[in-house]
């Protein structure tokens, strides 16, 4: 991550995406089910810098040997 990228707030929909490595489409589903909070400025989508940390840390499970 460069400077810029860690002292922005918030992400677009292609940012957060590529940093969870997942399409557009599943960035939809978590927020429809409320599991990924986001934020509208005028019609545009954001996310949270710290929300997204936030939503890893949640869904972090350890591997079972």
């Amino acid at each position: 991550m460069d400077a810029t990228t860690s002292k922005k707030l918030l992400w677009d929909e292609r940012e957060t995406a590529e940093r969870l490595n997942v399409a557009r489409s599943t960035l939809w589903r978590l927020r429809r089910d409320g599991r990924l909070p986001y934020v509208t400025v005028g019609r545009a989508i954001r996310y949270r810098v710290a929300d997204v940390h936030d939503f890893i840390e949640r869904n972090t499970r350890e591997g079972e040997i």
